[in-house]
């Protein structure tokens, strides 16, 4: 065979592994295969570990599996003492009769290390059911007080509407009987008691006093409604003169905006 021709027992052709491709550097064919090598080896290394603790796991379930036998030395020490395999431990027969259970540990945890995790999670578990709970309890109280606020905001609403109606009506009415200047100053709507201050001279009644400053809406629209039944047989929520007292306190729900909404 002379020396340009190509021999088919060398490694190039009997290792498949090797990249003979024309054009690729001989470092870097040498490269691959060490590679290629290396990943097969730990592969093989995986295999014969997994191998051996399946093998170990099958040897611990059928020595599991198995009574013990004569050739235990505990087992026969006990044999000795008068014990007869399936019956119970003690004098009286009445003790364990199968062996304690074997618990197999697997991982690389320490004595304990299962019931200090159990506990951590369970610790864990509280404490996320206490902030869970202290969050639904501000947040159901921020709700109550928005409810609240809004409940507040539309009472008043309908309180100052109402004060507006009485003060109209009781306006209209004490000039029907010929009353030009009200009982007190907020009897009548601001505006036309301004303007019928620049005409006519207040008199004592219709001064206002300090305290009559600090009276709400609620207290002045109770003053007016009062008034205005008692005086003009008149309800701002019925919208209805009546006839005498005995008319209205008949036919008339009460003197509140509750009574006429029931």
């Amino acid at each position: 065979m002379s020396e340009h021709e190509d021999d088919y027992m060398s490694d190039a052709f009997l290792n498949p592994s090797l990249d003979v491709r024309p054009g690729i550097p001989m470092v870097k064919r040498l490269k691959e295969t060490l590679r290629r090598g290396t990943l097969h080896k730990e592969k093989n290394i995986l295999n014969q570990q997994k191998s051996y603790k399946e093998q170990e796991q099958n040897r611990r379930d059928a020595a599991l599996q198995n009574s013990l036998s004569s050739e235990n030395k505990g087992f026969a020490l006990l044999q000795k003492m008068g014990y007869t395999a399936g019956q119970g431990l003690g004098k009286e027969g009445t003790g364990r009769v199968e062996p304690l259970p074997l618990t197999i540990k697997t991982d690389r945890g320490g004595i304990g290390m299962e019931q200090l995790k159990k506990r951590k999670a369970e610790e864990n578990l509280e404490n996320h059911r206490k902030r869970l709970e202290v969050k639904q309890h501000i947040e159901k109280k921020s709700l109550e007080d928005f409810r609240e606020r809004k409940r507040t905001e539309r009472e008043k609403h309908e309180t100052e509407g109402d004060l507006r109606k009485s003060q109209w009506a009781c306006e209209q009415l004490d000039r029907q009987k010929g009353i030009i200047v009200p009982r007190d100053s907020w009897y009548w709507p601001e505006v036309v008691t301004n303007q019928e201050a620049e005409h006519e001279e207040p008199s004592t009644g219709s001064e206002g006093s300090e305290d009559d400053k600090e009276l709400t809406s609620l207290l002045k629209l109770q003053f007016i409604t009062s008034y205005l039944r008692s005086v003009h047989f008149y309800c701002i929520w019925c919208g209805t003169a009546y006839r005498d007292e005995a008319d209205i306190n008949t036919n008339c729900p009460g003197d509140t905006a509750l009574n006429h909404n029931e």
